[in-house]
């Protein structure tokens, strides 16, 4: 697919990852759908992409119904939609077996419902409108990139939740991709390591320094932009499909 011809909903789209993404795909002439939460920061997202190449949608990703709407209000603005990446996340942190208490199973459950569930429930919906694309090159007719983590196979002490979630992710990615084949919708999932985001920004300056000096190479702190440029080229590279990347500087994350 030509990155010119993108038409993309991006969730978690106004900032970090997904707000890169966003940038990135537009200045390659895409057109995106910013689905969100955050009201407040759209605006400025909006702002800085441009009304006409963007525009905020509130979106709740674990509902069916929700979701099933919105991404049509947006294919229909975007005119077609053939792109859709899955940034929205939560971390979902804290021990199993707690100093107070054993971790409420509420936080298990909405880590998954966010991370997991509301991946599926975003990717199920747009390869339903992608399914009626015209077929483009090779038969294509649209692609899903969801975000796990490389927490995903070496999961911290506290990240129980969150690795379970991202887990899951990494393993629909290749039956969901082998099941779209007759659509003509791929599927690819990018694990990144850790990355400079909102997230990050509100840790110390030592403790972001500490997380640099843990990556073999390049020595610092993954950069949007980068996870922004992967994304685009696995749209634009139509051989990649129904796998995982990780893109992680050779960190292998240590017990805690």
């Amino acid at each position: 697919m030509k990155t010119s011809d993108i038409r993309a909903v991006i969730t978690g789209g106004v900032s970090g990852l997904g707000l890169a993404v966003a940038e990135h795909f537009v200045s390659l002439g895409g057109k995106v759908a910013l689905l969100d939460v955050n009201e407040e920061k759209a605006t400025e997202a909006v702002g800085r992409l441009g009304d006409g190449k963007a525009k905020f949608f509130r979106v709740d990703v674990t509902s069916e119904t929700d979701v099933e709407s919105i991404l049509a209000e947006a294919s229909n603005w975007l005119g077609g939609l053939n792109v859709a990446v899955n940034c929205a996340g939560i971390l979902g942190a804290g021990r199993v077996l707690g100093r107070e208490a054993p971790m409420p199973l509420e936080t298990f459950s909405k880590t998954v419902m966010v991370n997991l569930v509301g991946s599926f429930n975003i990717a199920k919906a747009a390869a339903n409108l992608m399914q009626h694309n015209e077929a483009g090159e090779d038969g294509e007719r649209g692609v899903i990139v969801n975000t796990a983590s490389v927490a995903a196979f070496e999961g911290q002490i506290g990240q129980a939740a969150y690795s379970a979630s991202k887990g899951g992710v990494v393993g629909m990615t290749l039956p969901m991709a082998r099941e779209f084949t007759r659509f003509g919708v791929r599927v690819m999932t990018i694990a990144p390591g850790v990355f400079h985001t909102p997230m990050v920004d509100i840790m110390p300056e030592n403790v972001q320094q500490a997380l640099a000096d843990s990556i073999p190479f390049p020595k610092r702190l993954g950069k949007p932009e980068e996870f922004a440029r992967l994304a685009a080229h696995i749209v634009e590279n139509s051989y990649f499909n129904g796998t995982t990347l990780r893109l992680d500087g050779a960190v292998r994350l240590e017990p805690k």
